[in-house]
């Protein structure tokens, strides 16, 4: 069995900074790309950032220069760095990881349990 818990939200006034994390436990082989969507009241879930095995980085163009993502393939984590946080920040925001559970087995996406951000003076 697979757990993603995500930590690191709350309230955070606009210009202000928060640091995600979410740790991968269980029975796991390896880790593939991890990510972070996020999903607003009344609105589809939306991609945030995402980084692969070898460190490589995408955005959305709205947190592009504020947002940093990484991880820690030793600890099987991955953090978002958020700064100049937004009103338009404000979200549920939800770890992702595609993991392989057993060599030879395709990958899966497992989600964590979401953890608020909001952004608000």
């Amino acid at each position: 069995q697979v757990q993603l818990v995500e930590s690191g939200g709350g309230l955070v006034q606009p210009g202000g900074s928060l640091r995600l994390s979410c740790a991968a436990s269980g029975s796991i082989f390896s880790i593939n790309a991890m990510g972070w969507y996020r999903q607003a009241p009344g609105k589809q879930s939306t991609l945030v950032a995402r980084i692969t095995t070898g460190g490589d980085t995408n955005y959305a163009d709205s947190v592009k220069g504020r947002f940093t993502i990484s991880r820690d393939n030793v600890k099987n984590t991955v953090y978002l760095q958020m700064n100049s946080l937004k009103p338009e920040d404000t979200a549920v925001y939800y770890c992702n990881a595609k993991i392989q559970v057993r060599r030879g087995w395709l990958s899966s996406d497992y989600w964590g349990q979401g953890t608020q951000v909001t952004v608000s003076s």
